[in-house]
């Protein structure tokens, strides 16, 4: 029996607990009660296709909760790297699932809810196990379903926009008026995730109907991507488009959701030729994002948190160190300088980025170059500004870098792009820590995952995860690796070179 297989309790009681909804009865496992599919919308379908969550309806008796629920439509050419296979299947998208040491309302335990990610194209909570977060840190944790591609990001005419978005609010919503009966606290809820999930809670922290739902965030890897409302609505045109179909709710609302989807990845796979008018999101592996519609997200979130919108909330966001590998993994060895110079000019910052990249980096062979400036601009320097704009506005932000290389393979990968989500788990049997971290995890793999989630748990618990707080003149940066050091912040060259641009909502050219 491997750390992450249920172990049933023999003779224990099934734990039952009252919500607003009616009544679930869970399941012992490990020691915790676990509780999975649970609604907190109504499914999103029919009549309400592409409408905002509505509250679940009322049921009698009691639900079991020993399912995770169908995950939203996917996109069929991305499979998520943390499903099993084993998803269940329907129109109910919109479950939560809790880990809990004890349902006693009178625990008051911290809460930490788990926003996943996905390239906002594919995901869902089947493949993430709270188990060992719940029991390390003693504390309640939570995940959740939410549209992702064409059914939560693409902006449609007569539709809200970042229908995501609001179903992430939602189940915030149904935590905050929840979580009690599980033993949580709703007055100290943490979220927390990874790329999609990071880009997710840092809008979440831009937008007003998000505002006092959650007290501390952890963003891991924050896309620097964000949509003008032009830019999003241009790619719904061409999503429709093949299907002969207009971007609007109501003819869209007809197609079958996996169809949709399909349409989506159609599109997807062939975005390098918008160049010409979708800039560098062409030069992406995805055409969904949340989108600046002046409304659900009013500003980019680097905007809102430098104007203080996240001053009420506790910070911790960083990075991996080799990001971009993981998207170059079978190109290893074949980047040109043609390549190169392609890419430099493509994400480069200011009006030269590739003479400020040879500059910075003299010595850098083209491979390097390339997967350097795609790191910093799509993940590290969101990452860092979004902790300055957070210092900015007045707030408090901790600042973290994963240079730890992942060991499967021979370690070509190094700290790459996802590595930390089955660190923060501890789930070494998921498919993503079997591709990074191997049949086997190292002894050091298991030291590093307990100090990931100590350190998590204790931010959710105190507000301090261990290392100072961040600040733009000593710039302290936790450094998880097998030999920890809290260091000026390491990337210090890339910073430089990014210190002046702004990440605004990218346009339509």
């Amino acid at each position: 029996m491997t750390a992450m297989e249920p172990r049933e309790l023999v003779g224990a009681v099934e734990p039952e607990v009252a919500i607003t909804a009616g009544r679930v009865r869970g399941r012992r496992e490990g020691g915790l009660a676990v509780f999975r599919g649970i609604p907190f919308a109504e499914p999103p379908v029919g009549a309400v296709r592409f409408a905002a969550p509505r509250p679940v309806r009322h049921w009698e008796g009691v639900r079991e909760a020993f399912s995770f629920g169908p995950p939203p439509p996917q996109d069929p050419a991305m499979p998520g790297f943390m499903s099993t296979g084993d998803a269940a299947t329907g129109d109910d998208w919109l479950t939560v699932n809790v880990w809990t040491p004890d349902a006693d309302p009178a625990a008051r335990r911290p809460v930490m809810v788990w926003i996943y990610g996905g390239a906002y194209r594919v995901g869902s909570a089947e493949g993430y196990d709270g188990r060992r977060i719940a029991s390390d840190g003693d504390l309640v944790v939570v995940t959740f379903n939410h549209r992702v591609g064409v059914e939560g990001f693409a902006a449609i005419d007569g539709a809200p926009a970042n229908r995501a978005l609001l179903d992430q609010v939602a189940a915030l919503e149904w935590v905050r008026e929840n979580i009690t009966a599980f033993g949580g606290d709703p007055d100290q809820v943490t979220v927390f995730g990874e790329s999609a999930g990071a880009g997710s809670i840092a809008a979440l922290m831009a937008m007003p109907r998000a505002t006092g739902l959650f007290h501390r965030a952890i963003t891991q890897s924050v896309p620097g991507t964000y949509f003008s409302d032009a830019l999003a609505r241009d790619i719904t045109a061409a999503i429709a488009a093949e299907l002969g179909l207009r971007p609007t709710a109501a003819e869209l609302s007809g197609v079958d959701p996996q169809v949709l989807a399909a349409a989506g990845a159609a599109v997807a796979a062939k975005l390098g030729g918008y160049g010409d008018r979708w800039g560098q999101v062409a030069h992406t592996p995805t055409p969904f994002s949340p989108v600046v519609d002046g409304d659900v997200l009013p500003t980019t979130p680097w905007e809102a948190l430098a104007a203080g919108a996240g001053r009420g909330v506790q910070l911790v966001t960083g990075h991996n160190r080799d990001e971009f590998r993981l998207f170059m993994a079978h190109e290893l060895g074949r980047i040109d300088d043609a390549r190169a110079v392609g890419a430099l000019r493509v994400f480069g910052p200011g009006p030269d980025g590739e003479r400020a990249y040879r500059d910075a980096y003299p010595d850098a062979p083209a491979q390097q170059l390339y997967e350097l400036v795609q790191s910093d601009w799509l993940f590290r320097m969101p990452s860092l500004h979004l902790a300055e704009a957070q210092v900015a506005g007045g707030g408090q932000a901790h600042v973290y870098e994963l240079t730890w290389s992942a060991p499967a393979n021979g370690g070509f990968l190094g700290a790459c792009h996802g590595l930390d989500v089955p660190l923060v788990f501890g789930d070494f049997d998921a498919p993503v820590a079997q591709m990074l971290l191997g049949p086997e995890p190292s002894e050091a793999a298991e030291v590093l995952s307990a100090r990931f989630r100590s350190a998590w748990t204790a931010f959710a618990a105190t507000g301090d995860p261990g290392w100072p707080a961040y600040d733009t003149h000593r710039r302290l940066t936790q450094v998880f690796d097998t030999e920890p050091a809290v260091t000026a912040y390491p990337e210090e060259t890339s910073r430089r070179l990014w210190q002046d641009h702004v990440f605004g909502a990218l346009p339509l050219s």
